[in-house]
């Protein structure tokens, strides 16, 4: 499975903008309602406990110091389909994980879409402002 091929598709598909970071990053810009963009970075990383290759995309929502009810975060990642709320690097960001063995394009389209909807809709209830 080549995600550097699907993210740039996708955002042919979509009209966003493809830049590959490095060899094991990739970026899209994906457009969001109401003429808004959001950043999802894409990673293909190793599970050691497992071994076996992840996808991780995520997503920056605000600065991890910013006032939040983290138990409301926490209790709204009950309603995503894929994503869930991690603090990295000292923000607050929307990730969403899986496997590469038998994971289907569609399914990563719709990851990614997940990920950049999610990140902007909080960031905008955390922070009444579009930052990222």
């Amino acid at each position: 499975m080549d995600l550097k091929q699907i993210m740039k598709a996708y955002a042919d598909q979509i009209g966003g903008q493809y830049t590959q970071y490095d060899a094991d990053h990739s970026i899209i810009i994906v457009p969001i309602a109401g003429g808004r963009f959001q950043t999802v970075l894409g990673t293909i990383k190793t599970n050691e406990l497992y071994n076996r290759k992840l996808m991780v995309l995520h997503s920056k929502v605000c600065a991890a110091s910013t006032p939040m009810d983290h138990k409301m975060l926490l209790e709204q990642t009950a309603y995503f389909n894929y994503c869930r709320f991690v603090i990295d690097q000292n923000y607050l960001q929307i990730e969403a994980v899986a496997s590469l063995d038998n994971l289907a394009e569609d399914t990563i389209k719709e990851m990614m879409q997940e990920v950049a909807n999610l990140a902007d809709q909080y960031e905008m209830k955390l922070t009444g402002s579009d930052i990222h």
